[in-house]
């Protein structure tokens, strides 16, 4: 529990403090901070980590009341920063439950209150499009189309709609391929094709996109059927997708391995990010790897 570690830091970031305090008062300090969650036995795991940093850096090894005073002003500001995300997810929350009063977003698996906003924000009504292709353009997630009297051919998105839409597609279709077997055999039939996990989310977020602008413009919240089209709840949801439709050790190993060309010109892999975190266009990331099924 993020509060129960911050409010932690900030009281007793000096291991001797932690041993003098004793099991029994940081018992009662973690469980009233973690709501319960926390208890005798973290106490006594916080406290042998403790004795093992004062045993590994010795009397005069570091100035562990120092240290404490740097830690503990960190977590404040940390702690700060933490307090005014709560407050915006709150405001967030509560301004989209009054632009969408019957919840259909939020219907959605893979989507809370903070992404239902940005989809419900961004996206508008769905019922002012002329049809779900409008709506799937609008959010650029369709391939580039390049016409020319030879013929037609088609390489990754247009990347012409709302960024943040995308982006908002993005994270939930990786939530909702873990609840939904429909979206979970497409991802796993991407996936063994030869797409890369970001390119198939790509996909699923599209496929998503469909379904919510869909439910929209039905006034219906989300339902989710397995590949035979049976109504499922998301926990039957989630154990077909963990029986049938998983991604063998094989497929993620092959994927893991994809790189590009080690000539002296060669182009970075856009198809991996370059940190753990999502970008803020990943499907602007994508280029030609990228196509819209």
């Amino acid at each position: 529990m993020a509060e129960a570690t911050l409010a932690l830091l900030v009281r007793y970031s000096d291991p001797t403090v932690f041993v003098r305090l004793g099991a029994a008062r940081l018992t009662t300090f973690l469980a009233r901070h973690s709501h319960g969650v926390f208890g005798a036995a973290k106490s006594a795991e916080v406290i042998s980590a403790a004795r093992d940093s004062i045993e590994l850096w010795g009397a005069d090894g570091i100035d562990f009341a120092e240290l404490a005073a740097d830690i503990a002003a960190e977590a404040e500001q940390a702690q700060a920063i933490t307090a005014q995300i709560e407050d915006m997810d709150e405001r967030i929350a509560n301004l989209y439950k009054e632009a969408d009063p019957a919840g259909i977003v939020i219907s959605t698996p893979g989507v809370g209150p903070v992404l239902a906003g940005v989809i419900r924000g961004r996206l508008g009504d769905a019922r002012r499009f002329r049809d779900l292709a409008a709506v799937r353009a609008y959010s650029g997630l369709v391939p580039f189309t390049n016409q020319s009297g030879q013929g037609n051919s088609q390489r990754g998105l247009t990347k012409a709609g709302d960024a943040l839409l995308r982006e908002a597609l993005f994270i939930a279709a990786d939530g909702a391929r873990k609840v939904d077997p429909q979206l979970a055999a497409k991802y796993v039939r991407l996936m063994a094709s030869g797409r890369h996990h970001i390119s198939a989310l790509c996909h699923i977020a599209a496929a998503l996109l469909v379904r919510i602008a869909h439910c929209m413009r039905t006034g219906k919240e989300y339902e989710i059927r397995d590949t035979k089209g049976r109504l499922v709840s998301a926990v039957e949801g989630r154990a077909l997708i963990k029986e049938h439709h998983t991604i063998s050790a094989e497929v993620r190993a092959a994927r893991r391995r994809r790189t590009v060309s080690t000539g002296p010109k060669s182009k970075p892999d856009h198809a991996r990010p370059v940190s753990p975190g999502v970008p803020t266009d990943p499907v602007g990331a994508q280029g030609a790897a990228t196509g819209a099924a």
